[in-house]
């Protein structure tokens, strides 16, 4: 399997939080903002 180095940008992190505290996003795009930020580097989770 392929290694992904391929990591999210902090203005689009920065959205991608926005979009899953807002309560007028569906469930599609909270699932590709969750998404972006596991990307993220520096995340918390491990």
């Amino acid at each position: 399997m392929a290694n992904n180095t391929k990591t999210t940008s902090a203005k689009v992190a920065s959205t991608a939080s926005k979009i899953l505290k807002d309560g007028r996003y569906g469930s599609s795009s909270k699932s590709v903002a969750g998404s972006a930020l596991s990307q993220k580097t520096g995340s918390r989770s491990k």
